[in-house]
């Protein structure tokens, strides 16, 4: 059933039913056979992108300046939630999307934001986020991807060139721009600037798509940059700033990424409750057995408990308060309530559970990785343990 949610106005709760309608009449009918076609060869869903872009939800957190919907991250975060009960790749590259956008808004020069925020946030383009290497996953200072300032002499460089390799990067040959981290110094963690790549530049090249347990229809890549030149224009922050601009930006996808896991953990909460009240064995309905009313209680205490968390986080970002603690928190919470929820619905479910004629074997392949992209579940404690014990 649709999740209880107060909304904290008129216009955020139309959103909200204009998800639902979205939903209900595009993501669901399409995402059992589309995330089958795309585990034996790739596929994107590049139409679904559009209809969410035409409809203002791949937007809502950015200035409406620029074309963006201004809307709190509370508000943006309940649309991920709705969308990912629907179709959990989707949902992630809306989140993915706007971690794209989030440091041209944020650290970006006004001058930047009139020339790059319009596209980024029109609905007619979408962005990569050009962060993990091989090598450098939680690791993040050690990266090698580089970019070397055109010699210029004096001042500032006028363009750079980016040399590397990214791993795990989510829209990977489909994006149009790439929000790219690179080495401009070998300093370490303060040696990392943020640069907007364009999606056709020359020298860009992409692998062949990763074969993943899950997420089929979120297409996954190496990006090579070879010998690509980029405009200084496109340096987002100073030289060596891109440390500061990642950290910030992570914090905000964990939310994300947060929201989406609690919409796949409903969505296998509800396939679990209907399947128990539907399936009889022994003369009644399986619902009717305690012990499995008290594990689908459990789910439902754990999908409740996720929301809260990521809302919480969400609404002391909305009042421009701390929340890294609370962030990772809610990513550790959601994503592990994710994957414990959509194991537990295979259970209910029982052998039915196991096969692909119900999308429960689904949701708990798709869950696993929730625990690991946007910073694993172990760096999320590594995190909160410093804020409490600083």
């Amino acid at each position: 059933m649709a999740a209880t949610r107060l909304m904290p106005t008129e216009e955020a709760q139309d959103l909200i039913d204009l998800t639902r309608e979205i939903c209900d009449k595009e993501l669901r009918p399409a995402v059992d056979e589309a995330e089958r076609a795309a585990a034996s060869g790739e596929s994107f869903p590049t139409e679904v992108f559009r209809t969410l872009g035409r409809a203002g939800l791949l937007s809502l957190p950015h200035p409406e300046q620029f074309g963006g919907y201004g809307q709190p991250y509370e508000v943006y975060l309940q649309v991920v939630e709705e969308i990912a009960s629907a179709w959990m790749s989707v949902a992630v590259g809306v989140s993915v999307h706007s971690l794209t956008a989030y440091p041209v808004t944020t650290f970006g020069t006004p001058a930047q934001q009139e020339a790059l925020l319009p596209g980024m946030l029109s609905g007619e383009q979408l962005g990569a986020y050009c962060l993990s290497e091989q090598q450098a996953g939680s690791d993040v200072g050690s990266m090698t991807t580089r970019a070397v300032a055109d010699a210029t002499g004096a001042g500032e460089p006028t363009g750079y060139t980016v040399r590397g390799r990214k791993a795990w990067i989510s829209h990977a040959g489909h994006a149009d721009y790439y929000t790219t981290f690179a080495r401009t110094s070998d300093d370490g963690s303060r040696g990392l600037s943020c640069l907007v790549v364009p999606g056709d530049a020359p020298g860009l090249s992409f692998g062949a798509p990763e074969r993943k347990m899950g997420l089929h229809c979120d297409t996954v890549r190496e990006v090579m940059f070879d010998d690509v030149p980029v405009e200084a224009s496109r340096r987002i922050g100073a030289e060596g700033q891109g440390m500061a601009i990642a950290l910030s930006a992570l914090d905000a996808g964990r939310l994300g990424i947060a929201a989406a896991a609690t919409g796949l953990a409903q969505s296998a909460l509800d396939l679990a409750a209907s399947y128990a009240k539907e399936r009889r064995q022994f003369g009644r309905a399986i619902a009717d057995n305690q012990g499995l009313a008290f594990l689908i209680a459990d789910m439902e205490a754990a999908v409740t408990s996720a929301r809260a968390t990521y809302l919480h986080a969400a609404r002391l970002k909305d009042a421009g308060r701390a929340f890294s603690k609370e962030a990772a928190v809610a990513k550790l919470t959601a994503t592990d309530a994710a994957m414990r929820v959509t194991t537990d619905a295979v259970q209910v479910l029982g052998g039915a559970g196991y096969t692909q004629d119900f999308p429960a074997e689904r949701f708990m392949r798709e869950a696993k990785v929730t625990q690991i992209f946007e910073g694993t579940n172990q760096i999320q404690r590594l995190v909160i343990s410093r804020h409490v014990l600083r």
